[in-house]
């Protein structure tokens, strides 16, 4: 034998034989990143001809609705089947009861036949919560006592909810984490003859620190305290299950997890008890530090966006809602 062969190892499993070279690693992906999976958030405001960029999120802009067709136009010719939509509220708009959040002709409901009536097939998915039209910042109606009042904040949901609908949306998305929601909502939306639009439930929204650049982008934080008292801690993992569970029996079509990328525990454990979609959120500081770091050259930005998707995918994630949407969608295209 010569001293070559003699000092091969002796071994049968050699997984770096599936890695030699590009073809057959793409033959054994077991993940696969596609723009099916994406939905991108979009935020909206009055006016005309107006982009206005984010500034604790550079490449993301508030645009008028005028601008927001032709950016869900391209991103829905990108293969991007959704958008999710956000608004930027007037402060001379907004009450403890939000009541501008279910106005026929608000611009959530403008916007909603707009894009309905310009790019039919896109899916549209309506945030439902008080907090962009609340004058204390909050998901729901505040006490005197201050309060976030549970039942009397699901009321105003459901009225939003069947607004939205009757505007054209496809899906509704309750944020606001009240208990009870869902199914107040389900039966709001059938009684109304809305059988047929879908709720895609905030079922474990976390109390986190990474939500701060999308408060920027709607003016929207709390105006005193914190949302503790009604989104989860995120030191729980079991609680998180009790929620998606709550929302399925009360008739939720899809689930998400928010935020993503530091919660990719519970959403692998959510997709392991969930029977429907699972939505994961990638949210506004996980893309805020992704941009942050590629734009002083510390990371390569691309690779890392989809890494970080992708990590979301593999953990379970059926659905990514996420800012770098249009991004991903050309990169994968």
């Amino acid at each position: 034998m010569s001293s070559e062969n003699s000092s091969a190892l002796n071994l049968v499993h050699r997984p770096r034989r599936l890695r030699r070279n590009d073809a057959l690693r793409r033959m054994a992906q077991e993940t696969q990143l596609t723009a099916n999976d994406l939905i991108y958030p979009l935020f909206v405001m009055e006016g005309e001809n107006q982009k206005v960029e984010v500034p604790s999120m550079p490449g993301s802009y508030r645009y008028t609705l005028d601008l927001l067709l032709k950016e869900v136009a391209e991103a829905y010719e990108l293969g991007i089947p959704a958008i999710a939509l956000f608004p930027l509220v007037a402060e001379e708009k907004k009450d403890n009861a939000g009541t501008e959040s279910y106005n026929p002709d608000g611009l959530v409901q403008r916007t909603v036949r707009a894009i309905k009536e310009a790019v039919p097939d896109v899916v549209v998915i309506t945030d439902v919560a008080l907090d962009p039209f609340s004058s204390k910042g909050h998901d729901g109606i505040v006490s005197d006592e201050g309060e976030i009042l549970n039942d009397e904040t699901v009321e105003i949901l459901v009225k939003q909810s069947i607004s939205h609908a009757e505007a054209g949306a496809d899906i509704v998305a309750p944020s606001d984490m009240m208990d009870g929601r869902i199914g107040a909502i389900r039966d709001g939306l059938d009684d109304a003859g809305h059988t047929n639009v879908s709720i895609l439930a905030y079922s474990a929204k976390y109390a986190s620190a990474y939500y701060g650049p999308f408060r920027d982008a709607l003016e929207s934080a709390p105006k005193f305290g914190d949302k503790k008292t009604y989104q989860m801690d995120p030191a729980n993992s079991r609680e998180a299950l009790r929620e998606v569970e709550l929302d399925l029996d009360e008739g939720a079509d899809m689930v998400m997890v928010k935020p993503a990328l530091a919660y990719l525990d519970i959403i692998a454990k959510v997709r392991e008890i969930s029977d429907v979609p699972v939505a994961a959120y990638n949210v506004s500081g996980e893309y805020a530090m992704i941009r942050a770091a590629g734009r002083m050259g510390w990371i390569d930005e691309k690779k890392v966006m989809l890494e970080t998707l992708t990590s979301m995918k593999r953990a379970g994630a059926d659905l990514i809602l996420t800012y770098f949407a249009k991004e991903v969608a050309l990169i994968l295209r």
